[in-house]
């Protein structure tokens, strides 16, 4: 089946249709498409405030919900990296046939920029003109903790179906994944953000981590790439972002935020980040 984007839905190669958020492009045809990919444990919402910001200054944003994820079939059961990063490909298609002549960017955020890093690092990328990684997940099991490591994989293969709370974890180690609290406070609220993981879904995770961690030393070729990261980001920790960073040395356009944390997107100062990320796409050559 041909891929292709609705008002509503994203249609895959195998017939599944991933529930779609737009924001269109104000004032006429897009200069630029998006298609953005959210974070773990979140879904296509992550991008309503860049997604608006985005809009008004000629872009349009398509953002879906990956599988096991949002309103997507199977909430909470990891659907596995290749079939996400088949959908990202599947995403990037249906956007130049919707959109023909346009320049398609792909953008990941935490769990989302690891499926875009692994992508383009495959041996079939999704062919975006361009790549933005927001606070990639690359915290792989080599620079985890022997004793994480060990109880992840203890858990993930005698207790796969195991449900663990993110609010009862909160409640031993106290982790702020941005400063715009009342954001926070709203997705506590929202019925499809997922406040539980099965441990099977956080060992496929940490599999995607540890491909993302090494992706840079695959990748054969690449468009532009824009790479942001705050400097307060207390989800991926600042060693094995460094360590990305530097194989990636001249691939990469880099942006720390010293206030920012690892929802940059949505931070108080989320509108100087979207504003950064919508100057860097515009900036691109349109493809030939």
């Amino acid at each position: 089946m041909t891929p292709q984007v609705t008002d509503e839905v994203l249609v895959a190669r195998d017939g599944a249709k991933l529930p779609l958020r737009r924001w269109d492009a104000q004032g006429g045809a897009p200069r630029a498409v998006i298609v953005a990919l959210h974070g773990m444990s979140d879904y296509s919402n992550a991008f309503d405030m860049p997604g608006k910001a985005w809009a008004k200054l000629g872009i349009t944003t398509l953002a879906y919900d990956q599988r096991g994820f949002g309103r997507s079939d199977n909430p909470g059961i990891w659907a596995g990296a290749d079939l996400m990063r088949t959908d990202l490909a599947d995403a990037v298609a249906a956007a130049r046939s919707r959109y023909p002549g346009v320049p398609v960017f792909a953008l990941g955020e935490s769990m989302g920029g690891a499926v875009v890093l692994t992508a383009q690092a495959s041996d079939h990328p999704p062919g975006a003109d361009g790549i933005i990684l927001v606070a990639p997940a690359v915290w792989s099991r080599a620079d985890m903790p022997l004793t994480y490591r060990a109880a992840l994989f203890l858990a993930a293969h005698l207790l796969p179906g195991m449900i663990l709370s993110n609010s009862a974890a909160g409640r031993v180690v106290t982790i702020i994944p941005s400063d715009n609290i009342e954001m926070l406070r709203a997705l506590s609220r929202d019925p499809l953000f997922q406040k539980s993981t099965r441990t099977a879904t956080l060992f496929g995770l940490v599999n995607l981590m540890d491909e993302a961690r090494t992706a840079p030393q695959h990748m054969k070729t690449a468009p532009p790439l824009l790479f942001l990261y705050g400097a307060n980001d207390q989800i991926i920790p600042a060693k094995p972002t460094q360590a990305v960073i530097a194989e990636l040395g001249s691939k990469a356009v880099v942006k720390r935020y010293a206030h920012g944390y690892h929802m940059l997107l949505r931070d108080l100062e989320g509108e100087q980040v979207d504003r950064e990320i919508a100057d860097w796409v515009l900036d691109r050559k349109p493809p030939k």
